[in-house]
């Protein structure tokens, strides 16, 4: 199972404990994560289901491809952090 790591920034405003989960894409995994917590869904997601401006993603050491339909492949052994994006200068 693909493990799932909601970073301290999101838990300061969200509960989002680390957790493993089945799924083939990135959207798989989440929509698993999110069908518990819908308070993280509208945290992480927009509502078009994307991924919010402020947020990232990164699978396995790579940043996420595809903010909008989250096809990113996962593996059994994909580490899957969700953070907040910062900008600024």
């Amino acid at each position: 199972m693909a493990r799932v790591v909601f970073t301290s920034s999101i838990q300061r405003h969200v509960h989002c404990p680390e957790k493993d989960v089945e799924g083939r894409t990135v959207r798989e995994v989440l929509d698993a994560i999110f069908a518990e917590n819908e308070q993280a869904r509208s945290y992480v997601l927009d509502d078009q289901a994307c991924l919010r401006k402020h947020m990232a993603i990164i699978v396995d050491g790579h940043p996420l491809r595809d903010r909008s339909g989250l096809t990113d492949s996962v593996t059994n052994r994909s580490e899957i952090y969700v953070l907040q994006a910062l900008s600024g200068g």
